[in-house]
C-alpha cells in the first residue's frame, strides 16, 4: 500500500490567524441576514463620561501590532466612537452597546474588519470636524 501524506488529505493551515480569518469570514457570510436587522437599529447615544480607558492597549495588541494605531485612535475619540452602532452583524455579546464596545474587553476588533473600517472612517471623519450626526450618516452609507 503506498504512503499517502496527510498533508495531502488535509491541508493545514499555516497560522492560528489565518484559521481565526476563515472562521470569521464563514461567520459572516452565515450572518449577512443578521447585518440588515442591525443596520436597521438605530443608533446609540453616547455615555456620559465614557473613555477609552477599555480600549486595549499596544502591549494587548501584540499579536495583531499593525492594529496598535487604529486602537490608539479610537482610545483618544472614545466618546464619538460610543455614539456610533457597529454594523458588522457578528454575534455580539448583549453586552456590546457600540462600536466602541468592539475595541474593549476581548475586542472583537482583532479579528472583524468591518469593525476595524468603521473605526478607520469614524477616525477619518472625525480628524476632518465632522459632526457626530454626519459620522453616523457616513457609516450608514457605507456599512448598512
Amino acid at each position: 500500500m503506498a504512503y499517502v501524506s496527510r498533508s495531502l488529505i488535509i491541508p493545514s493551515l499555516q497560522s492560528r490567524r489565518q484559521f481565526v480569518a476563515a472562521l470569521f469570514a464563514s461567520v459572516v457570510t452565515l450572518s449577512l441576514p443578521f447585518r440588515k436587522a442591525v443596520a436597521s437599529l438605530p443608533h446609540p447615544a453616547p455615555r456620559p463620561g465614557v473613555t477609552g480607558a477599555k480600549v486595549l492597549t499596544a502591549r494587548q495588541l501584540s499579536e495583531t501590532p499593525d492594529l496598535i494605531p487604529l486602537f490608539d485612535s479610537i482610545r483618544a475619540i472614545a466618546g464619538t466612537v460610543d455614539g456610533v452602532r457597529c454594523n458588522c452583524g457578528c454575534p455580539n455579546p448583549p453586552d456590546y452597546y457600540s462600536l466602541l464596545s468592539c475595541f474593549e474587553g476581548d475586542a472583537m476588533a482583532q479579528i472583524c474588519v468591518i469593525c476595524q473600517n468603521q473605526g478607520r472612517l469614524v477616525v477619518r471623519l472625525h480628524k476632518e470636524g465632522k459632526s457626530l450626526v454626519q459620522i453616523r450618516a457616513a457609516v450608514d452609507a457605507k456599512f448598512a
